[in-house]
């Protein structure tokens, strides 16, 4: 099989061990391991992800549900049986879900609550692709297939010799509505189950059709049988729908859903799937991928950082992801998670600015602005519907994580040459989340009024996370500051926020060179314990946050007492060991115990406020050492296989400093033109720039 990928010649590697070396990959998607870093669980992260088959950005992704109804691990590697096969919306299991539902094939006894209807399965008799997955369910003698488009999918059951088959839709609880319609082969009905705070009206409709009519039909609410009652609104309802199949006989079965309606469901499966078979549907799903994926194209790496780049690469594809849909006029038009009102133009969810904003937003500018146009326009959208940016949506204002990235994803995509949009109001936008607080403290600036007065967040004034929230809040006025020079905004206007963006300078203390919450009065807040994770800070300690002013790093080197001085301080970040204070938590949270493990000190890739540290050794002078641990974290911290990351993936985020550092450099301070080189792990490396440049406008 390999043959038709590569070509292979062997080399010896740096370890003195022969490894094989790839020519040009030809077909990217044959590379993803989809099931990478889905052997987590709450307490230690390898990547915290599920099996996503989907298309890059849909609208709706499919994934095996091994998890309990509710459980944001929906999926996890070292489990044993599946429970369905879940329609999810997840960015990540501390978000959890919005609008999911489930199908489920079983036979012999009608079984249908998750726990009864759930069959192992085993890995050895799975496949996973991104545009195709396949397993063997053990109890029910069921093969499932599945094959995805934007709002749609096609399932293909394979099942025994039977006069009880059945497959299961769960409509999931917090209310749903299933109808059972037996003369067009057809089930439809809702979801509105959700994890935060959505307009009333939420509800995500979904239709489907089998190619093969009913034996019998019944639905269920919690663990009861409505036998031969097609139509039922509850708590937690479901259907079921029965067959008599031949040995090997296979039942498709056609769904899309709609946060519209059910008949803009119905419009979405017509157009996306039409009268294509389970192969063609299959085939679509995979061309796409292929194609979106080779405006990158590496050669001349081994097979294994092959498969870890492309694996990367499909993760930074999904989110946000669409929540826009196409009208029977092929309009688009959008349900509205800020204000419940079907509207039209673009819209996306699912994304942590906290986490993204980093590499995730600069990658698609780079290499997919056609996308990230298209997520500006959303972007405009949610500030006219909602009144804010939203910093994490899913899919509208969540209240985590601080900040008010929103700024630099806005102004990154701007100054990088999108155009075609409507910056003006994503101006409007920008100033008014700097100035006010929002209406939950992870919207807008929290803290705003001592920030603009004092030039800090304090430590003593009952605002968590107040070192981070100022650092961040700098960076934040630095980016707006660069958009308000590229829209040619008067210096009476923008010279606040280039003033502002110095504010990390009143959180620097001298004695420890590092970043220390300081008090309403003026003093540091003590006792200072550098090891302390949270408290002042977010998911991390002062060794982590104390680099975060991407804006200023020369200054930063200077208040570290120069470059010398600034890289012994980098350096001290691996030399340290991996002590930690919990006692801000009560206990060992997971990014803890993913930095104590990893055996790099004070180093703590797993989650991202670090991430970018390894390039500034460019600044002070040394970029071998930025070369040396560049290379060391992709050797060590990824790999295309079921514990392949050493944290939560995010979003993308982490993936795109393994792809970008694969390339060979790093947007270190997003909002400006500039990137950080560092060590490019294949000997060639083909971006398509004629496509790129093509979609930007």
């Amino acid at each position: 099989m390999i043959k038709q990928f590569l070509t292979a010649s062997l080399v010896v590697a740096s370890f003195g061990a022969f490894a094989q070396t790839i020519g040009k990959v030809t077909d990217p998607v044959e590379w993803i391991n989809p099931l990478m870093g889905t052997q987590s669980k709450p307490d230690l992260s390898n990547g915290n992800t599920y099996p996503s088959i989907a298309v890059p950005w849909g609208m709706n992704f499919w994934t095996p549900q091994t998890g309990k109804m509710g459980d944001g691990w929906a999926y996890t590697y070292d489990a044993d049986k599946i429970r369905g096969f879940k329609q999810t919306h997840q960015p990540s299991p501390w978000m959890n879900d919005y609008g999911q539902f489930s199908v489920m094939p079983v036979t012999g006894k009608l079984r249908f609550n998750q726990d009864d209807r759930a069959s192992w399965y085993s890995h050895k008799a799975e496949t996973v692709k991104p545009y195709y997955y396949s397993v063997y369910l053990a109890d029910a003698d069921v093969t499932t297939e599945i094959a995805p488009t934007e709002r749609s999918a096609q399932f293909r059951f394979t099942f025994p010799k039977s006069d009880e088959s059945y497959v299961v839709v769960d409509a999931f609880d917090k209310g749903s509505y299933i109808k059972i319609i037996p003369s067009e082969r057809k089930i439809v009905g809702y979801s509105t189950k959700h994890s935060h705070k959505v307009p009333d009206n939420f509800k995500n409709y979904f239709v489907i059709y089998f190619d093969k009519p009913f034996t019998s039909a019944s639905s269920w609410k919690g663990n009861d049988l409505q036998k031969d009652v097609l139509e039922l609104t509850a708590d937690h309802t479901g259907a079921i729908v029965g067959f008599k199949t031949a040995k090997g006989e296979k039942v498709n079965m056609k769904v899309a859903s709609s946060f519209i309606s059910i008949e803009q469901a119905d419009i979405s499966l017509k157009r996306e799937l039409a009268n294509d078979s389970f192969e063609t549907t299959k085939e679509k799903a995979r061309t796409v991928w292929n194609k979106t994926l080779s405006r990158i194209s590496v050669e001349g790496g081994t097979i294994d950082q092959a498969r870890t780049f492309y694996s990367c690469l499909y993760r930074t594809l999904f989110f946000p992801n669409k929540l826009y849909e196409l009208d029977a006029n092929n309009k688009i038009i959008h349900w509205s998670p800020y204000n419940g009102k079907t509207l039209p133009g673009y819209m996306f969810a699912g994304t942590g600015f906290w986490d993204t904003f980093r590499a995730l937003y600069p990658f698609l500018n780079l290499m997919y602005p056609g996308i990230n146009k298209e997520m500006q326009e959303g972007l405009a959208n949610d500030f006219k519907e909602g009144g804010w940016l939203p910093e994490w949506s899913s899919p509208g204002l969540a209240s985590v994580m601080v900040g008010n990235n929103s700024a630099s994803v806005v102004a990154d995509a701007y100054i990088k040459g999108m155009r075609g949009y409507d910056i003006n109001t994503l101006w409007d936008a920008l100033k008014h989340g700097a100035d006010n607080e929002g209406p939950m403290p992870a919207v807008g600036r929290y803290g705003v009024k001592y920030y603009n007065e004092l030039g800090y967040v304090p430590y003593d004034v009952k605002i968590n996370e107040n070192a981070a929230r100022t650092l961040e809040y700098a960076y934040d006025d630095f980016a707006i500051y660069q958009l308000g020079k590229a829209l040619g905004k008067p210096a009476s206007e923008i010279d606040i926020y280039k003033k502002r963006a110095m504010n990390y300078k009143n959180l620097f203390d001298p004695a420890s060179g590092l970043m220390r919450g300081k008090n309403k009065d003026g003093k540091f807040q003590s006792p200072f314990n550098p090891f302390k994770w949270g408290d002042a800070f977010t998911e991390g300690n002062s060794w982590h946050y104390s680099w975060s002013v991407f804006q200023d790093i020369d200054g930063l080197s200077k208040l570290m007492g120069g470059k010398e001085k600034f890289v012994q301080k980098l350096d001290s970040v691996f030399t340290l060991p991996p002590i930690f204070d919990d006692s801000y938590y009560g206990g060992v949270i997971h990014e803890i115990r993913e930095m104590q493990i990893a055996n790099m000190g004070q180093y703590a890739h797993g989650n991202q406020p670090i991430q970018h540290m390894i390039y500034l050794y460019n600044y002070g002078g040394a970029p071998w050492k930025t070369q040396y641990w560049v290379r060391e974290t992709m050797n060590r911290m990824y790999k295309a296989t079921p514990d392949g990351y050493c944290g939560d993936e995010d979003n993308g985020q982490t993936s795109a400093w393994y792809v970008f550092s694969a390339l060979g450099f790093y947007p270190v301070t997003p909002a400006t033109d500039q990137y950080v080189l560092g060590t490019p792990l294949f000997k060639k490396s083909d971006p398509e720039p004629g496509e790129r440049q093509a979609d930007r406008h």
